[in-house]
C-alpha cells in the first residue's frame, strides 16, 4: 500500500474514561453533597459509561432513531414506536441504577418527612450527569419519569397504584397493564400548537364519565417518549386548567385512545421520539384539585428543570472531555495542541466554564435532599436559565478544537452540536424562564433571602463577587421595566452562585479565574480569552482526561 495510506497524527479512540470518578469537580461536587460511599457507589455505572459498549449504544441509539407504527398488519391501529436494541440498553441501564424514580423510596417509614438515605438525590444528579454524556436523548423519559412522582402525590390513591411501578429500579419496555410490570415511565403533555409555553390557552376538553374518571379531547403538539406507560397532562374543566394521568393501558387491560399523528423530525434528541398525539374520549385520572392544573403540575415542571441543568453540565462536560482529549493527541505545527498556548487558553476557559455548571448543579441536587424549597425555587430557574444558555457557546468552542474532524458525524461533536440547544428550550425557553426568575422573586422573599444567604456564605471572600452582589442590589431596586432587565438579572444571580460555590470548594486557582473573567469583565466576547496572569496549568490538570 502506497504511503499516502498511511494513517498518522490521528487521535485515538477515547475509552477508560470515567464521567463520574474521573471528573474531579463532579467527583468532589459529590462527596461534599453527600459522602464517599455515595461516590463510590457509582463506581459500576461511571465504569459502564467510559466503555466502548456504552458508546457504541449512544451511536446505534442516534443512526437508527425510532419508527413511528400507527396500524398492524390487518390495519387495526396500534400507536406504537419501535426502537432500536441500543435504546433499550441505554434505557435499562439508567433505571437499575437509580436515575429515574427510585430515589423518591428513600424515606423513613417511621418518619415519613425524613430521607432514609439522605443523599438519594445528589447519587441520582451525579450519575445521572455521567451517564448522559453517553446519549443525552434518553435522559428525557428518564427526566419525566423521576419528575412524576411528586406531582402524583397530589392523587394518592394513583400514587398509591403507580408510584411503586415508577420508583421501581427496572425497565419493561411495552405496552401493558401498568400496575403489572416491573418498572415504568411516566411523560408529560402540556403543549399544544396554538398556545406553546402559555399552557392556559389549552384547548384540550375533559368531561367526566360519571364513574370517577374523564374523557380528553384534544391535540398535544409535543409529547416526548410516547412509549411512556403513564402521562400527566393539562386540559380544560369548567372550573379551569386541570391536570389528569393518562395511562397508555387501561385498568382492563385495553389500549387507551393515544392517537400517535407523527413524530418529530428534530434538531437533535434524534434517539428519543417526540410525538403529536390525538385524544379523542381519552380516559383520564383527575391530578389534584379541578383548575388547579397548572400549580399542580409546576411540580413536575420544576423538577424537570433541575435536570436541564444536569443535562446541560453533562453535554458541555462531555464536549469538553472530547476537546481535551484530541488537544492532547493531535499535534499541529510541530507540537502537541495542548502545549500551545493559545490551545490551554480555551481548554481552560472551558474547564471553568465546565466546573461552575457542575457545581451548581449538584448543589440544586443537594436542595432537593434538603428539602430546600425556598432555595430550589428561584436558584433552580436561574441556573437553568444561565447554565442551559450557555452550552451551546461551550459546546461549538469545543467542537472547533478539534477542526474539520469535530464537523464530522463520527467523532460525536456534531450530536452534542444538536443536542446543546434542547435544555434551554425545554420547560420554559430563555425568556420564559427569565421572567420566572422575576416571578419567583415577587411572590417569595423567602426564595430570595435563600439564595441570598447562599451566596452570602463567600461574602468577603473576593472584592469581585460583592461588587456584582452589589451589582444585583441595584438591578432589584429600580423596578421600573423590570421585565426588560430579566435576563441580566437571572443571568447575574447565576453567575453570582456559581461564584460562591466555586470560591468556597474549588481550587483557589478556578474561583479567581472565574471572578475575574465572568464577573470582572477580564474576558472577551468568546471563549479562550483569559487573562495572562490566569494559571491555564493548574486549572488543565484538575479538569485532566485520562482513562482509570
Amino acid at each position: 500500500m502506497g504511503v499516502t495510506h498511511e494513517v498518522t497524527n490521528q487521535v485515538p479512540p477515547l475509552a477508560g474514561h470515567d464521567p463520574i470518578a474521573g471528573d474531579t469537580a463532579l467527583a468532589e461536587a459529590c462527596v461534599r453533597h453527600a459522602d464517599a460511599a455515595t461516590l463510590d457507589s457509582l463506581k459500576a455505572l461511571g465504569a459502564l459509561a467510559g466503555s466502548e459498549q456504552a458508546q457504541e449504544w449512544g451511536r446505534l441509539a442516534n443512526e437508527n432513531p425510532p419508527r413511528l407504527r400507527t396500524h398492524d398488519r390487518y390495519g387495526h391501529r396500534v400507536d406504537e414506536v419501535e426502537f432500536h436494541p441500543a435504546w433499550h440498553e441505554l434505557m435499562r441501564t439508567a433505571f437499575e441504577h437509580g436515575l429515574a424514580g427510585t430515589p423518591w423510596t428513600a424515606v423513613s417509614s417511621a418518619h415519613p418527612t425524613t430521607p432514609a438515605e439522605p443523599h438519594a438525590h445528589v447519587r441520582r444528579a451525579v450519575g445521572y450527569l455521567g451517564w448522559t454524556q453517553v446519549e443525552m436523548g434518553h435522559g428525557c423519559p428518564v427526566t419525566m419519569t423521576y419528575a412524576a412522582v411528586p406531582t402524583l402525590r397530589a392523587a394518592p390513591e394513583l400514587a398509591e397504584r403507580y408510584e411503586p411501578g415508577l420508583t421501581a429500579p427496572a425497565y419493561e419496555f411495552g405496552l401493558a397493564e401498568p400496575t403489572g410490570k416491573r418498572g415504568l415511565v411516566a411523560g408529560m403533555g402540556m403543549t399544544e400548537k396554538q398556545g406553546g409555553s402559555d399552557v392556559r390557552a389549552n384547548t384540550t376538553r375533559a368531561v367526566p364519565n360519571g364513574d370517577g374518571t374523564f374523557a380528553l379531547t384534544g391535540h398535544k403538539w409535543f409529547i416526548s417518549a410516547p412509549m411512556s406507560d403513564l402521562f400527566l397532562v393539562l386540559a380544560q374543566l369548567p372550573e379551569g386548567v386541570s391536570c389528569f394521568l393518562v395511562p397508555r393501558v387501561l385498568p382492563d387491560g385495553t389500549r387507551n385512545v393515544f392517537r400517535l399523528q407523527r413524530l418529530k423530525d428534530k434538531l437533535g434528541d434524534r434517539a428519543n421520539a417526540s410525538s403529536e398525539v390525538e385524544f379523542e374520549g381519552t380516559t383520564a385520572w383527575l391530578v389534584g384539585e379541578p383548575g388547579r392544573g397548572v400549580p399542580t403540575i409546576i411540580e413536575m415542571v420544576n423538577t424537570t428543570r433541575l435536570d436541564c441543568v444536569l443535562g446541560s453540565a453533562a453535554t458541555v462536560r462531555a464536549a469538553l472531555t472530547q476537546a481535551i482529549h484530541h488537544a492532547r493527541h493531535r499535534r499541529a505545527f510541530g507540537a502537541l495542541l495542548a502545549d500551545q498556548p493559545l490551545m490551554q487558553n480555551v481548554l481552560a476557559d472551558l474547564a471553568v466554564e465546565s466546573e461552575a455548571a457542575t457545581a451548581l448543579a449538584v448543589r440544586l441536587a443537594a436542595a432537593v435532599d434538603a428539602g430546600e424549597s425556598d432555595f430550589l425555587r428561584l436558584a433552580g430557574a436561574a441556573a437553568k436559565f444561565w447554565v442551559c444558555k450557555r452550552t451551546p457557546t461551550a459546546v461549538a468552542e469545543a467542537l472547533e478544537v478539534l477542526g474539520g474532524n469535530g464537523y464530522v458525524e463520527e467523532s460525536g461533536m456534531p450530536r452534542l452540536y444538536r443536542q446543546a440547544p434542547l435544555n434551554s428550550i425545554w420547560e420554559g425557553s430563555g425568556n420564559v424562564i427569565a421572567l420566572d426568575v422575576l416571578r419567583a422573586m415577587g411572590r417569595s422573599s423567602a426564595s430570595l433571602a435563600a439564595v441570598r444567604a447562599e451566596i452570602d456564605l463567600a461574602r468577603g471572600a473576593d472584592a469581585r463577587l460583592d461588587a456584582a452582589v452589589g451589582r444585583l442590589a441595584a438591578e432589584l431596586a429600580d423596578p421600573e421595566q423590570l421585565p426588560l432587565r430579566a435576563r441580566r438579572i437571572a443571568g447575574l444571580l447565576a453567575l453570582c452562585l456559581q461564584a460562591s460555590l466555586l470560591l468556597r470548594h474549588a481550587p483557589a486557582e478556578v474561583g479567581d479565574t472565574f471572578c475575574a473573567t465572568r464577573l470582572d469583565g477580564d474576558w472577551g466576547a468568546v471563549l479562550g480569552t483569559l487573562p495572562l496572569q490566569a494559571p491555564v496549568h493548574v486549572i488543565l490538570d484538575r479538569a485532566g482526561v485520562s482513562p482509570v
